[in-house]
């Protein structure tokens, strides 16, 4: 027991006080466990186990949804319908929230976003507070699916060693699901409030994104007309009915990033001195890469053709979707067909990698899997089962204090991003202490991990807290997430500590 809590104790100093690799500290401690002979070479085995199996099947899904193009269509669709800067940040939470259910992983999920707030066409300030809003609510969001966080599944494995039962997909989503949408919404109210004016709040929107997944599809269309029109015959330009010509002194060259498109409202055409067409070529430049931001005075894209074009659903889009609605329903449904979730997370990871069917190959789908992250969800989970099998979380939980447990156990978890930077290393150390010190207190175990692992998921104070807050780090200024730190992280306590008291006991997970 004392071997265990001195390994345990050296992993979080060097967690917390080193740049060591979080994955390659976790993995040397599980190797001194396994040479001291405190953890058998049978642990080992959850390298392999279900719960590891689970989390690289849905990898492996969200690769091919990504690969697709749905959650960043469905993101921009939705941010799309704004029309005051207040329902653009509820629309954005909204649409964040709805990614969890589509990508496991924080960082994945705000990557997949970051283009999607480059393409917004809004204000400096209005911009500023979306780059806060962004990584925020995709934080807070994840407790709304088991596989949101690999913290949640380490969570549900300790309990399950611990007293034999532990949290599935449907019932984790019942007692998530709410908090993630309340807090999501509160926080875009937060952010307005600290970080946009009333003029802001006040100013009307209209097509302020632009399209991500067919920038390029209204080109053809545009250009079509000039091209019946203007038909180049041995260099003669046919005379057209109207004048539709627009002199232009030079080529109209946009450098962008992403695949942009400029709008033509009327046919550009350069006249010449004599009778000899100008390649359409030459009138119009068009550069297609990628966008670093929305273009600049770009006039709206709100045209009922465009927005035909764009809310079209693709043949891959569709598979998908259809792919991840079976897996969800597969997993919601669970007592009823008693198939383990993994095996369904792992024939839809086959579905959607199928030759044919699938949006993307295994091996694309392998490359984009995080192996650090498992290795060190792994690694933190034999760490977590070490201190509940040893006894030595209940000889830390001796010594602390039943007497409101509870709210320290959430204010704890919310403070504790400040010295473990890892979601999951936060749940590793904080799960197998809250466990035994619920049965100490009389309390369910359940309810409490639960809560913990929610109000761990807050970890705004600085842009080393997270990788998702660190992606979005050149949209906003350092001191904006102190000011957000400040307001929300009480908001989330308050959240945590109601659904558990008032929410969570009529669920199924009572507190005692």
């Amino acid at each position: 027991m004392i071997l265990t809590l001195v390994v345990f104790a050296v992993a979080v100093v060097l967690w917390t006080c080193t740049p060591l690799d979080d994955t390659f500290v976790a993995l040397a401690a599980v190797v001194a466990l396994l040479l001291f002979g405190v953890l058998p070479a049978s642990a080992l085995a959850v390298l392999g186990g279900s719960t590891t199996w689970l989390l690289i099947a849905a990898f492996v899904l969200a690769g091919g949804v990504s690969a697709s193009g749905l959650p960043a269509r469905l993101a921009t669709s939705l941010v799309g319908r704004a029309r005051s800067v207040r329902g653009l940040m509820h629309l954005t939470a909204f649409a964040l929230l709805l990614t969890a259910f589509f990508v496991p992983s924080t960082s994945g999920r705000a990557a997949l976003t970051l283009p999607v707030h480059r393409a917004l066409r809004v204000n400096a300030r209005v911009s500023r507070a979306l780059g806060v809003l962004f990584p925020s609510v995709i934080l807070l969001t994840a407790v709304a699916t088991l596989v949101g966080a690999g913290a949640h599944l380490i969570t549900s494995a300790l309990l399950e060693q611990a007293t034999g039962q532990g949290i599935g997909f449907g019932q984790w989503m019942l007692l998530g699901l709410p908090l993630a949408v309340v807090s999501a919404h509160v926080t875009a109210e937060v952010v307005l409030w600290l970080f946009t004016t009333r003029a802001d709040r006040a100013e009307p929107l209209a097509g302020q994104v632009e399209p991500l997944a067919e920038r390029v599809q209204p080109v053809a269309g545009q250009v079509e007309p000039v091209a019946e029109r203007v038909q180049p015959v041995a260099g003669q330009v046919e005379p057209l009915d109207e004048p539709t010509v627009v002199p232009l002194a030079q080529p109209t060259v946009v450098p962008l990033g992403e695949p942009t498109v400029v709008p033509l409202d009327r046919p550009r055409v350069v006249p010449l001195d004599g009778s000899t067409a100008v390649p359409l070529a030459e009138r119009t430049v068009v550069l297609a890469a990628r966008s670093e931001g929305p273009l600049p005075g770009a006039p709206c894209s709100n045209s009922p053709r465009q927005h035909r074009q764009f809310s079209a659903l693709t043949r891959t889009e569709i598979t998908s979707l259809v792919i991840v609605g079976i897996v969800s329903a597969g997993w919601l449904t669970e007592t009823w067909h008693h198939v383990p979730p993994e095996v369904t997370a792992l024939a839809g990871a086959v579905a959607i990698t199928a030759p044919r069917l699938g949006t993307t190959t295994l091996k694309a789908a392998f490359a984009d899997i995080p192996w650090s992250l498992l290795l060190f969800m792994a690694a933190t989970t034999m760490l977590g089962s070490a201190l509940v099998s040893s006894g030595a979380a209940h000889t830390i939980a001796t010594l602390v204090s039943p007497s409101h447990l509870l709210p320290t156990v959430i204010a704890v978890s919310l403070l504790a991003h400040l010295v473990i930077q890892s979601r999951s290393a936060r749940s590793s150390v904080l799960v197998p202490i809250v466990i035994p010190l619920a049965a100490a207190a009389g309390m369910n175990p359940a309810a409490l991990a639960f809560a913990s692992t929610a109000a761990a998921g807050f970890c705004h104070t600085s842009t080393a807290s997270a990788k998702p807050v660190a992606l979005f780090a050149g949209a906003y200024r350092p001191r904006d997430l102190l000011k957000l730190s400040a307001v929300l992280a009480p908001i989330t306590g308050a959240l945590v500590l109601a659904c558990a008291v008032l929410l969570w006991p009529h669920l199924g997970l009572p507190l005692k």
